[in-house]
């Protein structure tokens, strides 16, 4: 029989004396489900996570996981609502100062309080130039006092706009208003840091058993490249309310093998391949979900690169994509065609009408053919290049239809190179390469998150864009209290000078068992925490 936790225990009690029926202690305080006596979460990632550090992870699986060892100021609910986190409550009078205040009772897993402490080392540390955080820009997006000229090395760290006012009370000053800040802490390069753990054991800190958390679970067991295992946190505040004990990440590279053992029971949630979401939909339309996401799908031209330094190379080869071929038929997920970086579901955002998403096929390949040729290739001149991805199935298959689309059309020879994920994060982040896969999935519902990738100091600028006119309606609109006018621009700019080639916007495709209950389907981004998932018996 399921441990009673203590605040069903309460609602019991008060349930009793209101004359409502009592649960019995092996049910949903909430749904009044029956709950299974195991209550263990087993999951396939495609890759090992970047990292297990909050001020050092960039993927999205590996952000999961950091937060359930984890927790930042504020969370997200399953609708996508900020709520509290260890800040029990924050304020803000003008959107540039802002307090939070932290709860007495959040402690790290070794029994140590979580203090405001905690969280101006972690945001000092995520600007350390010694650290190389992947996502030290991010801090600066944030627009924390002083934050570029730390970076820069101009000033101290401890002139950051963080600051500790007592144990409990957190004090952010910002350079400008910033009425989605409160977003904004709920990514992972803003949770908290133990210190003392990271200076007795270095770069071996995450590592199961040195490992010191303030989420929900903490680490048991890391295979590098096959499995991770994470358990109850009893010290975590709201432990009484955590249904889930354990959770299993398995990571299996091929989509095909990760459905076979899902189809064995060995996992309870595994994304459908490309192109297979109808017929399990069909087949079990009680465990295929499809769902919109957050997130775009894009190839990045290395613009300093010859010859795609060349715009009307770069537009050539966005134009004669064909997206409806493949959201149509190679994914066949109910993913959008995407003539835009930003997603059109995103919070505020307006998509334009770009010329060339509004052409029909045809007339985008005419031109494309046009523009290539303007360019001086053609059949006497083939342009060879080569198109970089991570190794996934769907990115394959994606990567195959589209090179076979500008050999057709335009007489392109594109060949095709994969890499496991982290070479592949290093070597589209240094540069090495001509044409590579990119997606982004939003670390905040406002447009400024996909936008500002294109900003020629950002640290996910992969494609090596430089244009003076972006900076400074990126800059303005930083500024300004209505700046869709200035993200319209933005987009309009980026069509003229197609950076990257947008493909698609995401859903979210997955299988799920129907024991497990609790995904928040309705999150555009995702923010998955372990502790709102339960399994009810079958």
């Amino acid at each position: 029989m399921k441990t009673l936790h203590k605040t069903l225990a309460a609602a019991l009690v008060s349930a009793s004396l209101a004359g409502t029926p009592v649960l019995a202690e092996d049910t949903h305080p909430v749904t009044g489900e029956q709950l299974a006596d195991e209550q263990v979460f087993t999951y396939r990632a495609l890759d090992e996570s970047s990292s297990l550090d909050p001020q050092v992870v960039e993927d999205v699986d590996g952000s999961y996981i950091v937060r359930d060892l984890f927790e930042g100021l504020l969370n997200s609910d399953p609708e996508g609502n900020i709520v509290p986190g260890v800040a029990e409550r924050w304020e803000t009078d003008d959107n540039q100062t802002w307090t939070f205040y932290l709860r007495d009772d959040a402690k790290w897993s070794d029994g140590e309080p979580v203090t405001a402490n905690d969280f101006v080392y972690a945001w000092r540390r995520a600007v350390d130039p010694e650290l190389a955080s992947p996502y030290a820009w991010y801090m600066s997006l944030m627009a924390l006092e002083n934050v570029d000229a730390v970076l820069e090395g101009e000033m101290e760290d401890t002139t950051l706009g963080v600051e500790a006012i007592d144990e409990h009370t957190l004090k952010v000053s910002l350079t400008r208003p910033m009425p989605y800040f409160d977003q904004m802490v709920t990514h992972a390069t803003t949770f908290p840091s133990p210190q003392w753990v990271i200076e007795e054991h270095g770069d071996d800190w995450t590592k199961p058993g040195n490992l010191v958390g303030n989420g929900a679970f903490v680490l048991t067991e890391h295979v590098i490249n096959e499995r991770l295992v994470r358990e109850r946190n009893e010290m975590y505040w709201d432990n009484e309310n955590n249904l889930m004990d354990k959770v299993v990440t398995l990571v299996i590279n091929d989509e095909n093998q990760a459905l076979n053992r899902y189809d064995a029971g060995e996992l309870d949630k595994t994304d459908i391949p490309a192109g297979q979401y109808p017929a399990q939909e069909a087949e079990r339309p009680d465990e295929a979900h499809v769902f919109p996401r957050l997130c775009n799908y894009y190839y990045s031209f290395n613009n300093e690169v010859a010859p795609f330094d060349d715009a009307r190379v770069r537009k050539a080869l966005s134009y004669a994509i064909d997206r409806n071929v493949v959201v149509d038929n190679v994914l066949q997920g109910g993913q959008f065609p995407a003539y835009t970086f930003t997603p059109a579901l995103t919070a505020g955002f307006t998509t334009p009408d770009v010329d060339w998403g509004q052409w029909t096929q045809a007339q985008r390949d005419e031109r494309a053919r046009e523009l290539l040729a303007e360019a001086g290739y053609g059949p006497d001149n083939p342009l060879r290049t080569t198109l970089l991805y991570n190794t996934d199935e769907a990115h394959r298959k994606v990567a195959i239809a589209v090179t076979a689309m500008w050999k057709q059309k335009l007489g392109v020879e594109a060949t095709l190179e994969n890499q496991e994920w982290t070479t592949f994060l290093t070597t589209r982040g240094e540069g090495d390469f001509e044409i590579a896969r990119g997606a982004w999935c939003g670390d905040y519902n406002e447009a400024s998150t996909f936008l500002d990738l294109m900003q020629s100091g950002s640290g996910y600028n992969d494609a090596n864009y430089d244009s003076a006119e972006y900076d400074r309606l990126a800059a303005e609109a930083q500024t300004m209290s209505d700046p869709s006018a200035n993200y319209t621009k933005m987009e309009e700019l980026a069509a003229e000078d197609m950076p990257n080639a947008p493909v698609y916007h995401y859903t979210g495709i997955i299988m799920v068992k129907p024991d497990l209950k609790g995904w928040p389907y309705e999150d555009v981004q995702q923010n998955i925490y372990s502790r709102n998932l339960y399994k009810v018996e079958q």
